[in-house]
Parts: C-alpha cells; sequence; structure tokens
C-alpha cells in the first residue's frame, strides 16, 4: 500500500521545482530524493489507497467510454462523409486546373524575424501560423497542404476553406473557385480521400503542384453538389456537437481525478 500511497502522491503534486533543465527537463535522483512525502500509518494508506482505486476505476470507465463515443462520432462522418462522394458513374471525373485556378505564384513565404506583426492570418500548410500587418489575399479560396508529415499522417484537415484577407507562404497550395459551393464540395473530397500515391517523399513528404494537378476528382453538377455540401454540413455540425460533449466527459473526469486526490493529500477524503 505504500508503493500505491506513494505513486498517487506523485500523480497530486506538480514537480516543477525538482525539475532541471528546459529542452531536456530532468528529475535527477537528488531532487528526487529532496520531496517531502507525507507518510500516514499504514492503515490510513490503506484506506486511501482504496477508495481512490475504486473512485479512478470508476472514473476510467467513464473516461473510456467518452473516448470510444467521441472516437465513434468521427468514424461516423468520416463513412458517411466517403459515401457521400463515392464515384457515381453519372458524375464526371475532372482534375483542379478544369474547375479552378491556381495563385502559388502569388504566394510569398516571410521567415519568422521578418515578420511583422499584425491582423492579418498567415497560413501555412496546416493553417494560421502566424498574423502579419499585411495581406497578399482578399477572396474566398481553398488552401492544400503542399508539404509536411500531416498529408499522410492526416491529423489535421490537408484542404481548407479561407476567406477574407490574409497571406499565404509557400507550404500550402491556393486555389480559386467559380463557385463557393464547388470550393465547399472539394474540400471534403479532399477530407474523404487518401492521397498517399500523389505524395513524394517519406522523410518530408510534398505534393508537388503537378501531383496535385493529376489527382481525379468526381464532379457532379452544381446542384448535386450544393445537396451534398448542405447534408454534410449539417452533420459535420452534429457530430462535432457531440465530439466536444465527450471530450468535455473526458475532460471532467480528468478534473474529477484531481479534486479528488487534493482531499486525499489535503486529509479531507
Amino acid at each position: 500500500y505504500t508503493q500505491r500511497f506513494v505513486e498517487y502522491y506523485f500523480s497530486f503534486i506538480k514537480l516543477d521545482d525538482y525539475v532541471t533543465g528546459m529542452a531536456q527537463p530532468k528529475l535527477n535522483q537528488k531532487a528526487l530524493n529532496s520531496i517531502d512525502i507525507p507518510i500516514p500509518p499504514l492503515s490510513e494508506q490503506q484506506r486511501i489507497v482504496e477508495i481512490l482505486d475504486d473512485d479512478f476505476a470508476k472514473i476510467d470507465t467513464v473516461k473510456q467510454n467518452a473516448e470510444r463515443n467521441r472516437d465513434n462520432a468521427k468514424e461516423l462522418f468520416q463513412s458517411i462523409l466517403k459515401y457521400e462522394i463515392s464515384y457515381d458513374k453519372k458524375w464526371e471525373l475532372k482534375i483542379l486546373p478544369q474547375i479552378s485556378e491556381n495563385l502559388d505564384a502569388k504566394r510569398v513565404p516571410i521567415t519568422q524575424n521578418k515578420r511583422e506583426s499584425g491582423e492579418y492570418p498567415y497560413y501555412g500548410a496546416s493553417g494560421i501560423v502566424d498574423y502579419v500587418s499585411n495581406y497578399i489575399f482578399d477572396d474566398n479560396l481553398l488552401l492544400v497542404s503542399e508539404d509536411g508529415a500531416n498529408l499522410l499522417a492526416r491529423t489535421y484537415p490537408i484542404a481548407f476553406s479561407v476567406s477574407g484577407k490574409l497571406w499565404v507562404n509557400n507550404h500550402a497550395h491556393v486555389l480559386k473557385f467559380k463557385d463557393i459551393i464547388t470550393q465547399r464540395f472539394i474540400e471534403y473530397f479532399f477530407a474523404s480521400i487518401k492521397i498517399d500515391r500523389f505524395v513524394s517523399g517519406m522523410a518530408q513528404p510534398k505534393l508537388n503542384q503537378k501531383s496535385l494537378n493529376s489527382i481525379p476528382i468526381p464532379y457532379p453538377s452544381l446542384s448535386e453538389q450544393q445537396q451534398i455540401v448542405s447534408k454534410l454540413d449539417a452533420l459535420s455540425e452534429k457530430c462535432k456537437e457531440l465530439e466536444n460533449n465527450y471530450q468535455q466527459t473526458i475532460n471532467d473526469c480528468d478534473e474529477l481525478k484531481k479534486a479528488i486526490l487534493a482531499k486525499a493529500f489535503n486529509g479531507e477524503l
């Protein structure tokens, strides 16, 4: 019980004052041995450990269920997304140069030490990386990641719509569409497919403009695009609401554990 009691104690306390180094934080043996640990009688240790074990097991069950439900909500949307944009033989197959204008030539990268802070978003491969004092685009655009591990990992969207005054560096392709509905449809299309075979390089994955322009795109009529985008927008909102609710439950579980530990080591359990 003493081992479990000490384990819980280390989960409760902050070790910042005992850790050295910022780039490579280290808790050396001398610092570890200097930590004062309140050790109550064995019977009290046993009582506290048994309560914590029981409470934490119940909390972990709730958290695991919430995590599973959150992941199910993501998978539900992804499966419906793939179904809605799966190739229909009645649809044409097109490539991006036929339906959009590529504005990559207008991109301007700025190294971090030369950026002047301001109000305009500065976009890179996976979204906003900074805010700058000027802009080079003022439009509705679709940005598509040009490089980075996320092209294969897909932790974040590789295609995302942006609008208004903004700056884009050379890590994201810039596409302009005649109709915002088509832009949103293509955004969902990229979310529905894997592009591994179009990406070159493993250490530094890259989707160059030639490869991007060779991706075959199922292209329904504008009215069908509108129906699909409206349906996916509504479903996406519902699924995100579910994900947020489950994520809040997960966060609440973590906070509840902290609160119970605080009671345990403040003599209030």
